[in-house]
């Protein structure tokens, strides 16, 4: 992961492939695709802590990630950025979703999902992570 953290992509770049090309390629089978992806991506950049998640957050320019409350099952991450991403209506945040479910399901153990909801007016993605931890992952 060190060598990607001195690169940077202009915001625009990445605007344009995340909310136009992305959405053009996937059609109607976006969210579920990018949900997939964002488990892969975690497994090809594990990180062993929610510390390390939120540092990868940071790193790929995806937001500012902070763990809200945990809890037995579950737990809770705010996403935060520019008010200009989080403005953009049609944006999926199912990839950053399927990153965290992965992460999440590495460090328990166990069967995670993730599911995102979007606040535009406070500027900020609810991240709802659950966990069974009758269902182990070995």
């Amino acid at each position: 992961m060190t060598s990607f953290q001195n690169k940077t992509v202009p915001a625009f770049g990445y605007d344009l492939i995340r909310d136009y090309l992305l959405p053009t390629i996937l059609g109607k089978h976006e969210k579920e695709v990018l949900y997939w992806a964002g488990k892969d991506l975690a497994r090809k950049f594990p990180c062993t802590d929610t510390q390390l998640i939120i540092s990868f957050f940071q790193d790929a320019g995806w937001g500012f990630l902070t763990l809200d409350k945990e809890e037995k099952d579950g737990c809770i991450f705010h996403l935060t950025n520019d008010i200009d991403l989080l403005n953009i209506e049609e944006r999926s945040f199912r990839l950053e979703a399927g990153f965290i479910a992965q992460q999440i399901q590495g460090i328990k153990g166990c069967l995670t999902e993730c599911h995102d909801e979007k606040r535009e007016k406070q500027h900020q993605v609810i991240f709802t992570v659950k966990w069974d931890k009758k269902e182990t992952i070995e």
